[in-house]
């Protein structure tokens, strides 16, 4: 027992040979995922590249190799579970780069322009005209009493929370790779100082490189760790059309850039497959690649992100041809709208609901525009990010998210498991996502679910609002949540007649009790992307494991709730918006489908042709 003991302690790997076949190299994200994988075993790993041996649990020292395509390194495992390591990390690395989808640049149409213009290379396609103006910020020391431990901790936790939060979009596992980075920085760095010079020493080994874009990232989540602490850069922008002119933009600033009158964007300083150029092009913001210190101009310009170039110093005649090509495109988007707002009704004749699955208010008003019939899940997680939010604004947030749409499902605050909170301590737990997470925090946190809940239902007013419990494993939890709802309500003199109580349907302990449940609720929603992770015991946010969302399975457990349910069924999980699942999906009896703002229009037009 003593020999295999000290076998495994010390057995070493002769290691394997890895070869990076992704035209994108081993950048960030797949790197973010490795490691994750990595630092599972309590085995010693190095990754060894052209006489330079790293530690591979951290993703800064994986990066600073600049794997490229055609690059081929040493892994090594030593100590304990050392031969399993190398096993599945091989393995991990394979699926990593099969699944890592080179980025092509996007096709330039033909241009006939007379005036003055530079090429660029495409980021996201579009055109704008509009007046330039020069990136400007300033940087603001306020007051903060966080420790650097503390702010790099909440920083881990708000990056996670971006990730969980918008998990069915794929842009999001650009955070779960923020994350991992500043969680391998941190393992360093015990000062601001420290951080700081590891951060300027990785740029400098990614500068150069094919991974250069990535300094981005490095300097994203410093800037993310200063915030906390007090010193915060605060961008200016106009408040009336522009295109933005910057050397690079940080991914975390594409949002509130988004939010602006931005009509266009030029970056000089960063490349087509960047995070910053990812999340334009999911924010559809016309984007090139150029020179900008060619500008020295604030008038109007052309940016032609469809031929690739910036008119400079247009003619009358450019101006017009610009101007007639965003005609027709606005044109093509209004057309497209217009179609978002039509019923989904099937070749049979049956209209099928598209509710919107939303993450805050930006998200609803987005649902609004898209063409969303109401909301089928309201993530209410975001209004606890960094700190606990009050009563009264808890109240103003729903009051404003409840204006727009007749149709509201609220779920109830849902984290534990992958989801944290910096201010809410929970136990350490060997399995959390099989302990104190959704309904259970009224066990473990009840005065944060009855401020919540008394917030509901005072600004609902008259209104009739859906809440649904998350993780409802059995009828006593639900009948004890909802009794708890009643008597808080009468506590505080509220009528909630109105108030439909309905649960998530992810535990597959409530299969075998539909019966029961149908003579308590109003309704019910289908998670499946939890109930998939405990069908089949595989973590739904496993680097490697993955669960067959079309699994015939899973369409079986769907069709049985359906037949069984005496209640409106809806489904609200990431299978209701894949284009294989909803003919299926329709035909099992499902009547209402909650998406992602920008699935809205696909999902319904997927429904008019089953």
């Amino acid at each position: 027992m003593a020999m295999e003991f000290l076998k495994n302690l010390f057995y070493k790997t002769d290691g394997t040979t890895l070869t990076v076949t992704s035209n994108n190299g081993f950048h960030l994200r797949p790197v973010a995922q490795f490691v994750s994988v990595a630092k599972k075993y309590p085995c010693k790993i190095t990754a060894s590249f052209e006489g330079t041996t790293v530690d591979a649990k951290g993703v800064n020292t994986l990066l600073a190799l600049s794997l490229e395509k055609g690059s081929r390194f040493k892994l090594t495992c030593q100590g304990k579970q050392a031969k399993e390591a190398l096993e599945v990390l091989r393995h991990t690395f394979t699926s990593l780069m099969q699944e890592d989808k080179e980025i092509k640049a996007i096709q330039k149409e033909q241009s006939h322009y007379k005036g003055a213009f530079i090429e660029g290379d495409i980021i996201s396609s579009g055109i704008a005209i509009a007046p330039v103006y020069h990136y400007k910020e300033t940087r603001v020391q306020k007051k903060s009493e966080l420790t650097f431990e503390e702010a790099v901790h909440q920083s881990i936790d708000e990056l996670e929370i971006l990730y969980t939060t918008q998990a069915q979009n794929s842009d999001a596992n650009i955070y779960l790779a923020q994350k991992e980075l500043l969680a391998s920085l941190k393992a360093k760095a015990s000062t601001l100082h420290g951080l700081e010079v590891l951060i300027k020493d990785a740029s400098s080994e990614l500068s150069g490189g094919k991974l250069k874009a990535k300094i981005s990232d490095y300097k994203d989540i410093l800037q993310r760790v200063k915030k906390h602490l007090g010193l915060e850069v605060e961008a200016h922008f106009p408040d009336k059309p522009f295109i933005l002119l910057a050397n690079d933009l940080f991914p975390s600033q594409i949002e509130q850039l988004s939010q602006t009158d931005v009509a266009g964007v030029i970056l000089k300083e960063t490349s087509i497959n960047s995070h910053t150029a990812i999340l334009l092009r999911g924010a559809g913001i016309p984007s090139l690649i150029a020179d900008t210190s060619l500008f020295d101009t604030e008038r109007s310009v052309i940016l032609d992100a469809h031929s690739s170039v910036v008119v400079t110093d247009p003619t009358r005649a450019d101006m017009e041809k610009a101007r007639k090509r965003l005609e027709k495109d606005n044109e093509q988007k209004a057309l497209a709208s217009e179609k978002r707002f039509k019923p989904a009704v099937t070749q049979k004749g049956r209209d099928i609901k598209v509710m919107a699955n939303v993450t805050d208010i930006d998200s609803v008003k987005i649902s609004k525009e898209e063409g969303a019939q109401g909301i089928g899940l309201l993530r209410t997680e975001f209004l606890f990010k960094e700190e606990k939010p009050s009563f009264e604004r808890q109240t103003r947030t729903y009051e404003e998210i409840f204006s727009h749409f007749d149709d509201i499902t609220v779920r109830t605050l849902d984290v534990g498991g992958d989801k944290a909170l910096p201010y809410l301590q929970l136990p350490k737990e060997s399995n959390p996502f099989l302990g104190i997470r959704g309904i259970r925090l009224f066990q473990s946190h009840p005065e944060i679910m009855a401020e919540q809940l008394h917030a509901i239902f005072a600004a609902a007013g008259n209104k009739t609002i859906k809440i649904m419990f998350p993780m409802v494993s059995s009828v006593e939890e639900f009948h004890e949540a909802k009794t708890f709802a009643k008597e808080l309500a009468k506590k505080h003199q509220l009528d909630i007649s109105q108030i439909l109580f309905g649960i998530m349907i992810e535990v597959p302990s409530v299969l075998f009790l539909i019966e029961s449940f149908n003579e308590v609720v109003d309704f019910y929603s289908i998670g499946t992307n939890d109930l998939g992770q405990y069908l089949f015991a595989i973590e739904r946010t496993h680097p490697t494991l993955k669960v067959d969302e079309a699994s015939p399975v899973l369409f079986n457990v769907i069709g049985t709730i359906v037949k069984k349910a005496t209640k409106p069924v809806s489904i609200c999980g990431e299978l209701a918006a894949n284009k294989k699942a909803i003919a299926t999906l329709i035909n099992l009896g499902i009547e209402t489908l909650s998406v992602s703002p920008k699935s809205i229009a696909q999902t319904k037009e997927e429904i008019r042709h089953v």
